[in-house]
């Protein structure tokens, strides 16, 4: 089932670079992980960081489903870059003083920002392209954040916002249903 889950995977990644982007213009960073060693790694930084969190319970649920799945995808956007839109919605009124005004912050087992939102939904977009993917081909899926985070933290992956989708095949979806611990 993991060659499945991994051809998958890649078909997944195809769809991530192949979905709809501001202005055409492809600023993501897409890694598609499936090493058992790699996926463990990621699973432990999760549960490393859980009790730093104030959500620890999720954390230590989502690590345990890195430490299941098959497989891993991971997309990023690579840098800050604008979609030149002046669209206003990250707060100022042109993409040239977002640019020349905005200040960095970066977060431990979080994100840089802020972000272009453009940028922002070409990543959501390729998301949703690859969870489609996966559905279409009936292999189980989530899209989850604190993975990318994990996963960016462990320099997995060149990205200064990171998101996964794992995947596998399982008799029930493994990422459905899922209990969290109380604490």
């Amino acid at each position: 089932m993991r060659e499945a889950a991994l051809l998958v995977a890649q078909l997944m990644a195809a769809a991530m670079h192949t979905a709809p982007k501001a202005g055409g213009k492809d600023f993501l960073e897409v890694v598609v992980v499936s090493q058992a060693e790699v996926l463990r790694q990621i699973s432990d930084r999760m549960l490393a960081y859980a009790p730093e969190s104030s959500n620890e319970a999720y954390w230590r649920r989502d690590a345990a489903n890195i430490a299941d799945c098959h497989a891993l995808v991971l997309v990023g956007l690579k840098r800050f870059n604008t979609a030149s839109y002046d669209c206003g919605g990250c707060g100022f009124p042109t993409c040239a003083e977002f640019t020349q005004q905005r200040q960095a912050q970066v977060k431990e087992m979080g994100y840089s920002g802020p972000h272009c939102i453009m940028r922002m939904m070409d990543m959501g977009a390729a998301l949703v392209s690859a969870a489609k993917t996966a559905g279409l081909l009936n292999i189980d899926n989530r899209i989850q954040q604190r993975v990318g985070a994990a996963a960016q933290n462990l320099g997995l992956i060149d990205a200064e916002v990171v998101m996964g989708i794992p995947i596998g095949v399982f008799g029930k979806n493994i990422f459905y249903d899922r209990p969290v611990a109380k604490h």
